[in-house]
């Protein structure tokens, strides 16, 4: 029997860019493309707990094992240093097709499970680095890639609110584990229940993992003209205020341009301000007095507007703009920063709480908006790979944020800590004005309609031989 697969053309812009159309998502899926909204969104809320929930174990692990506590935040820095040093490779793997959406799924859900077997059994510290920093991370790090650059493939005409929602679950998913950890995690039941926790999260992500799947290079929504305006008052304005990106860019190709390079540098500090308080909010509230209840609360309204503030963001920065948007969360980020440290030295609950929860909303949407505009500078096709060199940029912030962050709480206090967090986000805000999407030579219009007249209608079919 043979079956006609769906015709499709591809059309060219005035700058060259080719847009495969004429495919539905259902005839590539066989479903709606929303199912690659709320499977990676599932996959993203499954991993989230080893980086938002991981300190709230402290007192637990150190009891247990008789590590010493600065060993907790060196742990977490390695995690997200690998959970970050693999986006790139991963990317490039994915793109060149030797790992696909299903395979990179598996690994992931494998290195999150020997991740938290190696935090319930590790005999010695240094297992616990390799177990949970190294394979955990890895894990994470291959799922996180492959789940936002999955979203943002299916939906290049408003990819802001969606990859915004989808990278939220990365936050929020930790919360339930924030509560478990802070209340129930003991020496007396930590080996049992943090294996039970490892075996389902890794089944989740094992499971979503199966029904992923990439659209084809430059596909573009069968219903959107990629050449005129849209009817859709909401395409319209965001593809108005975040346009699609001249070209698709490769990584190096991208990293010439120079706005990359700023890119890396504005989310390496950002994201080191984030993962700073999510390392030390736990023990800064301890030692200001307020009850470990008190404390697990405002890490867990932390984790929850840190999540939903990424899809609210992502929305928001469809309507006004990518940068725009930008810049208004690195102030905030940066004015939590000392609005934290205020609360807590003036034992304040009800504005500690505030405060945790705005700088939880900075810290968090940083993400989607990196992921977005690396999309809408540098195209989609080379999306896993040029998101993955910007993400690269955690590999440091890991480190800075949690190792350096505890070295400078030891030597010069909280108070010195979130000052410096706090100011560093502000001069990001003024980085931040100088991003823009990079605009084309007259060398790099290669291809224009008038150049190739044939590509602006061709068509092409195929038959499908099935037994």
């Amino acid at each position: 029997m043979t079956t006609a697969q769906p015709a499709y053309r591809e059309v060219v812009d005035d700058n060259g860019r080719v847009y495969r159309v004429g495919e539905t998502d259902r005839d590539i899926l066989g479903r709606s493309r929303v199912w690659m909204v709320w499977l990676p969104w599932i996959a993203m809320m499954a991993i989230s707990s080893s980086e938002y929930a991981f300190t709230s174990a402290e007192d637990t692990l150190v009891g247990a094992h008789g590590w010493e506590s600065g060993h907790i935040f060196w742990l977490l820095g390695l995690w997200v240093f690998f959970q970050a040093a693999v986006a790139f490779p991963a990317g490039k793997m994915r793109e060149s097709g030797a790992l696909s959406a299903k395979a990179g799924m598996m690994i992931g859900a494998c290195g999150s499970l020997l991740g938290y077997l190696s935090l319930a059994y590790s005999p010695t510290v240094w297992i616990a680095y390799l177990g949970f920093g190294f394979f955990g991370g890895t894990g994470a790090g291959v799922v996180y890639a492959t789940c936002v650059n999955m979203v943002g493939k299916w939906y290049p005409e408003r990819k802001g609110g969606k990859t915004g929602f989808v990278n939220g679950g990365f936050a929020y998913g930790s919360v339930p584990f924030i509560f478990l950890f802070t209340s129930y995690l003991d020496v007396s039941n930590y080996t049992w229940l943090l294996t039970v926790i490892g075996f389902f999260l890794a089944g989740l992500v094992a499971f979503t993992g199966m029904f992923f799947k990439d659209p084809p290079k430059n596909w573009w929504p069968a219903h959107v003209d990629p050449l005129t305006a849209s009817n859709d008052p909401r395409i319209a304005r965001a593809l108005k205020k975040n346009p699609p990106a001249k070209k698709q860019y490769t990584p190096m190709e991208a990293v010439k341009t120079g706005i990359l390079p700023l890119m890396w540098f504005v989310l390496l500090c950002t994201a080191g301000i984030n993962i700073f308080g999510i390392a030390m909010q736990v023990p800064f509230g301890k030692e200001m007095g307020f009850a470990g209840g008190i404390v697990a609360l405002a890490m867990s309204l932390k984790a929850i507007i840190n999540g939903t503030g990424r899809g609210v963001i992502g929305w928001i920065s469809d309507r006004f703009g990518r940068r725009e948007t930008l810049i208004l969360v690195c102030v905030v980020l940066g004015l939590s920063q000392y609005a934290v440290f205020l609360s807590g030295s003036i034992g304040s609950m009800p504005l500690f709480l505030m405060a945790s929860m705005v700088s939880g909303f900075g810290g968090g949407a940083i993400f989607p908006l990196f992921a977005a505009m690396t999309a809408d500078y540098f195209g989609e096709n080379n999306n896993a790979s040029n998101y993955g060199l910007v993400y690269s940029s955690k590999v440091i912030s890991g480190l800075v944020g949690a190792g350096l962050g505890s070295v400078v709480v030891s030597n010069w206090g909280y108070g010195t800590a979130f000052t410096i967090a706090g100011t560093v986000g502000i001069v990001c805000a003024f980085l931040s004005l100088l991003l823009r999407q990079p605009q084309l030579k007259g060398s790099e219009r290669t291809t224009t309609p008038t150049d190739r007249p044939e590509s602006k209608d061709r068509e092409a079919t195929a038959s499908l031989a099935l037994d």
